[in-house]
C-alpha cells in the first residue's frame, strides 16, 4: 500500500486495484449547489480520475447556510470555477471539464451525448431536471438523481432506491408523473426523504432565475443528500453494494 499518497486511507479501505479503477472513471455532476458540490467533492476525494462539473450560477448570500462553496469571500463568484479550484487542490492530477452555464434542453442533449461512467443529477429546477433524466436514460447512462432536500430535517430518513420506489417526496412525485408521459417508470436511482414538509415553511420568491418558490433548509441535509449520491456512484463503480 502507498502510505505516502493523499488517498492512502481510501486505498487501505478498498485496495489498490479499486483505486486504479476509480482513477479510470469519468463522472458528470450537474448542479453544484447544496447537493451537487458535496457530491462532486466526495467523488474527487475518493479519487475519481475525470469529472465534468456543470453550473451556471454565482454564489449568493443566501447560499451560506448550506452550500459547500458559499462563503462571505466567495459571494458573486461562479460556482463551477470555485468547485474546480477545490477539486484541483484536493487532487492536482484530476482531469476536469468545467461547464459554466445553466443547462437547457439543447445543451443537455449535447453534453449527455458523451461517454460517462456515471451521471449525478443535482439540478434543482423541475423542467431541466426531467429533460436531463430523459436524455441520460436515452443515452444508456448510469444515473443517480437527487430529489428534494429542502424542508427536511432528519437525515436518518434519507433513502436511495429506484425512482419507482420513491414515496413521500413531492419532487419525486412530480418527476415520476412527467416521466410516465415518456414511458419511463424506473431505471435510475433516486436519493430522497419521505419526511413530511411543513407547508407553512414554503414561500413564493421573485427575481430568482428558474425558481418560483423556496422552502427552509438546514445546513446538513443537502450535504447528506450529496454524500448519498456520491456513495451510490462509488459503490456501484467498485461493485460494493
Amino acid at each position: 500500500m502507498n502510505t505516502d499518497g493523499w488517498n492512502s486511507r481510501t486505498e487501505q479501505l478498498i485496495g489498490p486495484e479499486k483505486i486504479v479503477l476509480l482513477r479510470s472513471k469519468h463522472v458528470l455532476v450537474a448542479g453544484l449547489g447544496g447537493v451537487g458540490a458535496y457530491a462532486a467533492e466526495m467523488l474527487g476525494r475518493a479519487g475519481i480520475g475525470k469529472l465534468t462539473i456543470i453550473d451556471g450560477d454565482l454564489v449568493a448570500t443566501g447560499n451560506r447556510n448550506r452550500q459547500l462553496l458559499a462563503l462571505k469571500s466567495t459571494e458573486g463568484k461562479p460556482k463551477a470555477e470555485l468547485m474546480a479550484q477545490r477539486l484541483r487542490d484536493i487532487n492536482p492530477d484530476v482531469e476536469l471539464i468545467v461547464v459554466q452555464e445553466y443547462l437547457k434542453n439543447e445543451r443537455i442533449d449535447a453534453i449527455l451525448d458523451n461517454k460517462y461512467d456515471y451521471v449525478v443529477d443535482a439540478i434543482d429546477t423541475l423542467s431541466p431536471k426531467v429533460f436531463f433524466i430523459i436524455e441520460a436514460l436515452k443515452n444508456n447512462l448510469k444515473l443517480v438523481s437527487s430529489m428534494g432536500a429542502g424542508g427536511k430535517f432528519n437525515p436518518a430518513l434519507i433513502e436511495a432506491d429506484d425512482i419507482s420506489k420513491t414515496h413521500g417526496c413531492k419532487l419525486a412525485f412530480y418527476i415520476r408523473k412527467r416521466l410516465q408521459k415518456f414511458g419511463i417508470r424506473s431505471g435510475f436511482t433516486a436519493v430522497f426523504s419521505p419526511e413530511p414538509v411543513d407547508k407553512e415553511r414554503k414561500i413564493l420568491v421573485e427575481g430568482e432565475q428558474n425558481k418560483k418558490s423556496t422552502v427552509g433548509t438546514i445546513s446538513y441535509m443537502p450535504a447528506v443528500f450529496g454524500c448519498f449520491c456520491a456513495s451510490v456512484v462509488l459503490r456501484e463503480l467498485i461493485r460494493e453494494k
